[in-house]
């Protein structure tokens, strides 16, 4: 050990911080009290007499052993070694191909007509009147819409709750379809399956358990049976809409240079460079 070169280095010392905190005290004095300043001011001194006795007459030293450098690795190999996986072992399952963003906004609006006409279907055999689903959907997301609970009211037209339901339908009907234009690539080989069933359902189920908590008067007077089914039409037209769309590659098979914006001559091919369409 007495052997290995070292360097002689200044010793750390922690004068230099006391310091500055003693000129930070002895400021925050001038606009606190004057305890502040005093107690600043003796952290000054004492902070600068301790500093001056590191350096003074003779400087405080140390020896830092100096560490050989590693050598450096190289290899007879010609080809980069690869852990080879089971087929079933994969790193991440992420669709090569995803659809643009204008895939969900025309099937959010395919989807959204699909369910306006089944619940103006279900209006008009209920017994009620086209209107209903529409006041019941604008007294849902704002019960002070309506000043009465009776049918016959929420059978009527009114022209406020068809100005308050128009956009609430069609951007919740958007926000959806952008939704399953994510979603859809992650299932390619059952598309509909997700956009026509599963999540339907789920949405469906979710909204039957804290809707009642929410909303009591909107939970009794929802048919559900034609809502599920509104859900499902809805999911069916916009998931067969959006998986009809021409999908556009990611660029998560390029190199991260590429990704980031870096321009790298010569590290991809001609086609590649172009990127996605």
């Amino acid at each position: 050990m007495a052997d290995e070169p070292a360097i002689e280095l200044p010793a750390p010392t922690a004068w230099p911080l006391i310091l500055a905190f003693g000129v930070t005290l002895t400021a925050a004095g001038l606009v606190t009290t004057l305890a502040v300043s005093l107690v600043g001011l003796v952290s000054t001194v004492i902070a600068t007499v301790g500093w001056f006795r590191e350096v003074l007459p003779r400087e405080a030293t140390e020896l830092v052993r100096v560490t050989a450098p590693a050598p450096p690795i190289a290899t007879a190999r010609r080809q980069v070694a690869r852990v080879r996986l089971a087929p079933e072992l994969q790193r991440a399952q992420l669709p090569l191909e995803i659809y643009p963003v204008s895939a969900g906004v025309k099937g959010g609006l395919a989807g959204s007509v699909a369910m306006a006409g089944l619940a103006m279907i279900y209006g008009l055999s209920s017994g009620t009147s086209v209107w209903y689903p529409i006041n019941l959907l604008a007294a849902g997301f704002i019960p002070n819409a309506v000043h009465t609970t009776t049918t016959s009211e929420l059978s009527a037209f009114h022209l406020r709750l068809l100005l308050i339901a128009i956009p609430i339908h069609l951007i919740t009907s958007l926000l959806v379809g952008l939704l399953y234009g994510a979603m859809l690539p992650v299932m390619p080989r059952r598309p509909i399956l997700l956009g026509g069933a599963i999540a339907p359902l789920f949405w469906s189920g979710l909204l039957y358990g804290i809707l009642n908590i929410i909303n009591p008067v909107l939970y009794q007077r929802i048919d559900w049976l034609w809502f599920v089914l509104s859900q499902v039409a809805f999911g069916l037209v916009a998931g067969v809409i959006v998986s009809r769309q021409e999908r556009v590659r990611t660029w998560q098979t390029a190199p991260l240079a590429v990704r980031i914006g870096m321009e790298m001559p010569g590290l991809l091919s001609v086609d590649e460079q172009k990127g996605p369409p």
